[in-house]
């Protein structure tokens, strides 16, 4: 069976209901700056897995865990990281892993291994694999100041009254 569009062109009826299904029809919702709440959440670091844990933050600040996520809007919430020191990584990574930071001079390339840098700045180490893994633009940046990483167990957010989120 055929219709035909108003344009006067003839589509199938099969092709009609398929582009139905896929919601081409659809309006975009696009959320308001006051429909947008910001939670705090409180994440314990200790004995986690670096990379599994990152990413999980990652999707939290950008608000991916939300129904209402625009990938051009912030709509994330803030995270608070206890325990920074505490990060576990596999396979070797405590000697193998190494973070490069360059000057922008000749010969201003710096390089620490994970273990230098866990013992001297361990909220570091979540930071860079966080980053990482956020847009990297305005939106990206400004998604990364919403993340608060603390080595030990005080933080400054109890007055944000933080939920525990649990990895």
């Amino acid at each position: 069976m055929v219709l035909s569009h108003q344009t006067g062109v003839r589509i199938p009826v099969a092709l009609l209901i398929l582009f139905n299904m896929r919601g081409l029809d659809m309006k975009t919702y696009i959320p308001k700056a006051a429909e947008i709440e910001k939670k705090w959440y409180l994440v314990d670091a200790n004995d986690k897995i670096l990379g599994r844990l990152a990413t999980e933050i990652a999707k939290v600040l950008s608000g991916k865990n939300k129904p209402i996520y625009t990938p051009h809007l912030d709509v994330g919430d803030f995270v608070v990281v206890i325990n920074a020191g505490k990060v576990k990584v596999t396979g070797g990574k405590e000697q193998k892993k190494i973070y490069y930071h360059y000057s922008g001079y000749p010969g201003g390339m710096k390089e620490r291994t994970y273990q230098q840098v866990l013992d001297k700045r361990p909220e570091m180490i979540i930071r860079h694999a966080v980053r990482g893994m956020l847009p990297k633009s305005k939106l990206g940046r400004k998604m990364f100041k919403k993340l608060k990483v603390y080595p030990g167990e005080k933080h400054p957010h109890q007055a944000q009254q933080p939920e525990r989120l649990e990895l």
